[in-house]
């Protein structure tokens, strides 16, 4: 094996392209290409290109275009579907793309493409700010914000995408464009959901809001047989809840934690993880009627720096394991999506190295009212919780029990279902749900026409596609 700097796929690949090209048998490789989605490295790409600047991401799409070769990107390689690295495919790697710039004064940050959300986060509490983003701190900025992004701060400062300034974008044939209200407003409001479709983001302006640095967040753990009675009464206490609380439910094997009895571990139990960014001192108070909804086994609702609460879940999200991803809107908490939701947890499989869980978030506030549904290609319309579900395991021999599981429960709760939905939280569906899951069919109509106009060859097709119009 050879590491090497060889960037010449081809012989006419661009002289211009100054990264590094990785092959099958490089030391580099393999190592380059592990994703979140471990299924992902059953196959590998031909060639991995990974790109220093945006000149680098120009000359590689100047060379795809040309020779129409379809083209896969790589942000932080956190996507359910393992699009990033497709089995024999041309990868552009945007990594090694890591710039963050915090203007404190005029509240905006500018992230280029393979930033993380930690790495986000780190960045502007440096000022005491933040970008409402994820809530697992390996995920990228990138795939997060084209898909929407929701998170902790989703109830108090809207999705990802609502605080979403600009774009500066690389078109197939290699051009660079900026996106904004004011710059190419159409592709702008594609951009802000559609995924990437459209072109390859090499920066973005978002807008940022102080936060912390101490907020009051963290657990209440409640055993199974109260989950039901527990979230039955989540919609009424959260409707009288202040934006500033940002609410998850989660349905999981118990974690072993010396307060839980030792009969617990390993068996569902349901988490309610708070997050509360308004004034401290009144976190306790206004977390208070989360946990009088049952009598919880654990409460680990403390004060604690915004950096530690906004990665509480990264011990849930490990990268590199197999994984499938289900997910969707609920138009309401029913007793009908609560019993199936349920029952599928109670039926999940279980594996040495293996583990399912099922996530409910509370929408609300200013994701739900503060911006109209066609403002942008990211739907919400209806919404009132998100539910994933995801599955988590080790061999590919346990692929089908896992698989069959969420398989099983996506037949119970997607009749409950809204047809929009998040696409970063599921995996792909089919044609008929990326048909629906932006909203309306107009809103699809006008995503095609904008993906027509900036790639009419569906070049950038590894992703949750949206195919062009026919080209003669």
């Amino acid at each position: 094996m050879t590491d090497s700097a060889d960037t010449r796929p081809h012989p006419d690949f661009p002289a211009d392209f100054r990264g590094v090209a990785l092959r099958p048998g490089d030391d580099r490789y393999d190592a380059a290409r592990v994703l979140y989605q471990g299924r992902a490295a059953d196959e590998g790409p031909a060639l991995i290109a990974r790109c220093t600047d945006q000149g680098d991401v120009a000359a590689a799409l100047r060379y795809a275009s040309e020779q129409r070769i379809p083209v896969a990107v790589r942000g932080g390689g956190h996507g359910s579907d393992g699009h990033a690295m497709p089995g024999g495919a041309l990868v552009l790697d945007l990594s090694p793309m890591k710039a963050i710039t915090v203007d404190p004064q005029a509240r905006v940050v500018r992230a280029e493409p393979g930033v993380l959300l930690g790495e986000l986060d780190a960045a502007a509490q440096e000022h005491g700010l933040t970008v409402p983003a994820g809530t697992v701190s390996s995920t990228g900025v990138a795939g997060l914000t084209l898909g929407g992004g929701i998170g902790h701060l989703m109830r108090r400062f809207g999705a990802t995408v609502d605080n979403l300034l600009a774009c500066e974008m690389v078109t197939v044939d290699g051009r660079k464009v900026r996106a904004d209200e004011a710059e190419n407003p159409e592709l702008f409001w594609a951009l802000r959901g559609g995924g990437g479709n459209f072109g390859v983001v090499t920066a973005f302006e978002y807008r940022a809001h102080p936060v912390g640095p101490e907020v009051v967040a963290g657990q209440l753990i409640f055993p199974f047989e109260q989950a039901a009675d527990v979230l039955a009464g989540l919609p009424g206490v959260m409707a009288a809840a202040p934006r500033e609380l940002g609410l998850l439910a989660a349905i999981a094997p118990a974690p072993a934690l010396p307060m839980l009895p030792e009969e617990a571990h390993g068996r569902p139990v349901l988490v309610l993880v708070p997050v509360y960014t308004g004034e401290p001192a009144t976190g306790t108070e206004v977390i208070a009627p989360l946990a009088a909804l049952g009598r919880p086994l654990a409460d680990l609702v403390t004060k604690m720096p915004w950096l530690q609460a906004n990665s509480m879940l990264d011990a849930v999200a490990p990268y590199g394991k197999r994984m499938n991803l289900r997910g969707g809107y609920l138009p309401a908490l029913s007793p009908e999506a609560i019993d199936a939701l349920l029952s599928s947890a109670a039926s999940a499989p279980a594996h040495p190295g293996g583990a399912t869980t099922i996530n409910l978030w509370c929408m609300g506030g200013a994701i739900s009212e503060d911006t109209s549904e066609d403002a942008m290609a990211f739907s919400r319309e209806g919404a009132a919780w998100l539910w994933e579900a995801v599955g988590m395991w080790d061999a590919p021999e346990q692929d089908a029990p896992y698989t069959r599981w969420a398989t099983d429960l996506d037949a119970l709760v997607r009749p409950l279902s809204l047809t929009n939905g998040y696409t970063n939280l599921t995996e792909d569906l089919g044609a008929h749900w990326r048909r629906g899951v932006h909203g309306s069919e107009a809103k699809f109509r006008r995503l095609r026409a904008v993906k027509t106009a900036w790639d009419p060859y569906n070049l950038l097709r590894f992703n949750k596609n949206i195919a062009p119009e026919p080209t003669p």
